[in-house]
């Protein structure tokens, strides 16, 4: 076995507990890689829930769907992530997250830390016991530090009664490798 890079490792986390008939978030749809995973994994009787603030990314999401006939149980939002507990109704049992900024994009459209937080806490609220949202950190650009700190800070703050939060990252590499967190909601 290969070490996985941290957005492989998501999907495997992901796989090994999303189910069919599940409901999902993809809180930064972007190129609708992990959109299109999600589908894939919750099936038809599921539901994907998908949130951009880029326009682009919700047209081309959207397309690479159809041309798969992946998106009967997806919903995407032209919104930004902040608008999750507004939006989503119900429990979930799962969200992801790629925080940093469109890979081939305008680089000066990024996630930003309230707006994040807010998300992933709108996230937990609604979170199944077991459900797991699991969060990519990109944080090699302008704002992705303090990004990273607030969200590093918020995790580490959670009960841990409540939650069972991991950390998973390289750490012998340069150019600022992803940092993966995945937030597990625990039985009372």
């Amino acid at each position: 076995m290969k070490i996985q890079p941290s957005v492989r490792y998501s999907h495997t986390l992901l796989s090994q507990l999303v189910q069919k008939g599940d409901t999902v978030i993809d809180a930064t749809v972007g190129k609708g890689n992990d959109t299109e995973f999600l589908s894939e994994l919750v099936g038809q009787k599921g539901k994907v829930y998908g949130f951009d603030v880029q326009e682009e990314a919700i047209k081309y999401t959207k397309q690479r769907l159809d041309d798969k006939n992946l998106s009967s149980n997806v919903s995407l939002f032209n919104t930004g992530h902040e608008n999750i507990e507004k939006l989503v109704d119900g429990p979930i049992n799962a969200a992801i997250f790629n925080l940093g900024y469109l890979p081939g994009s305008n680089k000066d459209i990024i996630t930003k830390p309230d707006t994040t937080l807010t998300a992933i806490k709108a996230c937990l609220n609604k979170l199944k016991i077991n459900g797991i949202v699991v969060l990519v950190l990109y944080y090699g650009h302008v704002g992705g530090p303090q990004e990273k700190h607030a969200v590093i800070e918020y995790a580490q703050s959670l009960n841990q009664k409540e939650f069972s939060v991991m950390q998973y990252q390289f750490i012998n590499q340069v150019h600022c490798p992803p940092i993966l967190l995945a937030i597990q909601k625990n039985a009372n």
